[in-house]
């Protein structure tokens, strides 16, 4: 092992050498392990900093005398459910090998891997209630996948033990706004190296390599034999094969710098324009063209046209204008059933064409398929019920739940016959169908109490001819509001206001 100073001079190798300055960092390590009695919780993303600040930790704790290491130190990283499949297996491989290593050498490791509740999955909001795309002015994935499941898991911990300790590989040299946030936070220490943080109470950061460069990072993990039995040099090489500088940090806060701009993160994610660590691995690797039908498909919906794949309504049923134009809702459902297909068609190809290593791969969980059927059927009305037979005609299997089944009040053969008795017009057939799901809710119900509430809604939702109708209207209610507000009174027929339940309760009844 190398024993000279790094020649970068911002290297914090570069006065007293690598060996010296790890050394230090050690013994900082164990005193402020050993100056109380909380716990600590370790964020580990299977990516180089994560590693190193692991692999520090873990050296400090396996040099102390065993009745020294009281502590429990969790090692916790959050899984996405959809992340870059490659790195996804390196890290579920890397916390098998600190279970056996940790019982093996005695310490005080504990591994979770954690995962985002069904209902807060990528995909049961994306194609269960049809959100869109994330993008940098809705990152709604960010908070479901990777905040709430850290999070929970910390406060859980706190709960427990009154305060935590959490330790994470952030660095000031990561970005300008990543250095700021450190010293804002350095400023509120009460503590030598901890600083609190700023949405979790009884929560202090340890941030061990926080002043190490990029470089540094790697110059100590090819220097130092990673304890637990992993190849750094394997790490090493994934980063070379993904031509990545960066990795998809644990996120406990909204000032983590986002998957967006790192190199490895979730596979669908659509915060960049082009997922170029995929892109190398695939064409630096022959053994990864497995991983092109996921390329393919990200790509699909990441670059699609939205406005035209998506409703005009919002998520609540009401018209949004801006610019005298709809502010575009949930995708409609045609895209979300096609993507569906497209997903589990996805994966029945690798599992069938790819290595033995990902036969048994799931790019969406049976929970999630539940769930998603659940949403379409239950709280979006579509009785069609279309998710099992879109499941059997990708996968060539029958779908492993046949409930709700039994509970529709319509099969196929009279949807269509609705349909045809509506026109063609789908707003219409939209009207009478979910009408038709929300009375069949209530058939077994003693007490009805909300039903009419329900059904109102309903016909409010779908009562406009077609988008334009419903922009009008949006922007003749805009309108009214507006003279209401300016206490002039709206003299104007068109835009007066409309007495919508009675109106339209008249014409069911005729």
């Amino acid at each position: 092992m190398a024993t000279k100073g790094n020649t970068n001079k911002n290297s914090v190798f570069g006065e007293y050498g690598i060996n010296r300055t790890v050394a230090a960092l050690l013994e900082e390590i164990q005193s402020i392990y050993r100056s109380d009695s909380f716990p600590w919780i370790i964020g580990y993303s299977g990516g180089k900093d994560s590693t190193a600040i692991l692999q520090l930790i873990w050296l400090a704790i396996a040099a102390l005398p065993p009745e020294q290491r009281k502590k429990q130190l969790h090692v916790i990283t959050t899984d996405t459910l959809v992340e870059n499949p490659v790195v996804a297996a390196w890290v579920n491989a890397s916390l098998e090998r600190m279970t056996d290593a940790s019982t093996e050498q005695k310490l005080p490791f504990e591994t979770h891997k954690l995962v985002p509740k069904t209902e807060r999955t990528f995909w049961v909001n994306l194609l269960g209630r049809g959100y869109p795309a994330p993008h940098r002015k809705f990152r709604w994935c960010t908070e479901r996948m990777k905040i709430e499941p850290s999070n929970d898991f910390i406060k859980s911990e706190v709960q427990k033990n009154g305060e935590v300790i959490v330790a994470l590989g952030t660095r000031k040299a990561e970005s300008h706004i990543r250095r700021r946030a450190m010293e804002n936070a350095a400023k509120d220490r009460t503590r030598d190296k901890l600083s609190p943080n700023p949405t979790l109470n009884n929560c202090l950061v340890y941030a061990p390599i926080e002043d190490w460069t990029n470089d540094d990072v790697w110059l100590f993990l090819m220097q130092f034999k990673n304890p637990w039995g992993y190849r750094n040099k394997d790490l090493l090489t994934m980063y070379q094969g993904a031509s990545a500088d960066g990795e998809c940090p644990l996120v406990v806060d909204t000032t983590t710098p986002s998957c967006g701009s790192s190199r490895f993160g979730c596979w669908v994610c659509t915060l960049v324009d082009k997922d170029k660590s995929m892109s190398a691995m695939i064409q630096n690797d022959e053994e990864k063209f497995w991983m092109r039908p996921l390329l393919e498909f990200r790509d699909k919906f990441a670059v699609s046209d939205s406005r035209s794949q998506r409703d005009f309504r919002r998520m609540h049923g009401g018209v949004q204008i801006f610019n005298g134009m709809p502010v575009p809702g949930p995708y409609k459902q045609p895209i979300r059933e096609e993507w569906l297909g497209d997903l589990l068609r996805a994966q029945t190809w690798i599992r069938k064409n790819g290595p033995a290593d990902v036969k048994d791969i799931q790019l969406i969980t049976l929970g999630e398929l539940r769930e998603i059927r659940r949403i379409w059927v239950v709280d979006k009305h579509e009785i069609e019920d279309s998710l099992p037979e879109i499941y059997k005609k990708a996968t060539g299997e029958e779908f492993p739940d046949s409930r709700m089944t039994d509970d529709l009040p319509f099969g196929n053969e009279e949807l269509e016959l609705l349909r045809s008795l509506c026109g063609g017009n789908e707003l219409q057939f939209e009207m009478a169908r979910n009408l038709i799901a929300v009375e069949n809710s209530y058939r077994t119900e003693v007490k009805r109490s909300g039903l009419f509430e329900k059904l109102e809604k309903t016909i409010k939702r779908s009562f406009y001819e077609d988008e334009e109708d419903a922009t009008q209207w949006a922007l003749q209610q805009s309108l009214a509001a507006e003279s209401a507000a300016e206490g002039y009174p709206a003299q104007d027929p068109q835009i007066q206001p409309v007495d919508l339940q009675g109106q339209l309760f008249e014409e069911l009844a005729d």
